[in-house]
Order: C-alpha cells, then sequence, then structure tokens
C-alpha cells in the first residue's frame, strides 16, 4: 500500500507499506488511531496515545475555511486513502499524494 509518512520535523516521504494492522503499528510506534479530518476520503493513521506518551508534536491540523488551529498531531502519522464503501485502507492516488506532500510539507516547531 502506497502511503504518505510524516515523521518529526521531516517532510513528508512516500513509502510502499503492508496492508494489515502490524505495519500500521510498527510505523506509528503502536495502537493506531484513524481519523479524518479531511473532506475526502483519506484517514490520517496516528498513535493512539500520541499526545499521551508525550510523543513530540508534528504537524498541525487546521481548519480549511479559516486556517485556524484545531488539534496538533503527536508523534510519527501516515496517510491513506480510506473509501466510503470498504472496510480496509488503500493506497493513495498520485494526486492525493501530490496534494497532501505539498500540505505538510513544511516542519512545524512548537515551543
Amino acid at each position: 500500500m502506497k502511503v504518505l509518512l510524516v515523521s518529526h520535523r521531516r517532510p513528508p516521504e512516500v513509502c510502499d507499506i503492508g496492508e494489515g494492522l502490524a505495519s500500521l503499528q510498527a510505523i506509528v510506534g503502536g495502537p493506531i488511531q484513524a481519523v479524518y479530518p479531511f473532506e475526502e476520503p483519506v484517514a490520517l493513521i496516528c498513535h493512539e496515545e500520541g499526545k499521551l506518551l508525550g510523543m513530540p508534536l508534528n504537524r498541525c491540523l487546521r481548519l480549511e475555511d479559516t486556517g485556524e488551529i484545531y488539534d496538533i498531531i503527536a508523534g510519527t502519522f501516515l496517510l491513506c486513502a480510506a473509501p466510503p464503501d470498504s472496510d480496509r485502507f488503500e493506497s493513495l492516488t498520485p494526486e492525493q499524494i501530490m496534494y497532501y506532500s505539498k500540505r505538510f510539507q513544511h516542519p512545524e516547531y512548537f515551543p
């Protein structure tokens, strides 16, 4: 499965990973949480307890219309396709990779 990996203080990178739960957990370092902060069917997979465990703050999630920050993702996360009629995650399209690579291109620094 082709995903976009977003690590702390690094630009996003395209990776091929296995489709199973174990592959997702290995990348984020433990139990996963899937959130759907985008209008299109793309999932953001992160560590379920990243903030509680004190993982480094990675990237902000912002409201589309105002740019206001509403959450910050802690730890490494990945983006993959999450079709509404499917019960599993899938590869991102080349267009999605390009869009989300630009969106998360610049590492953010938090005090």
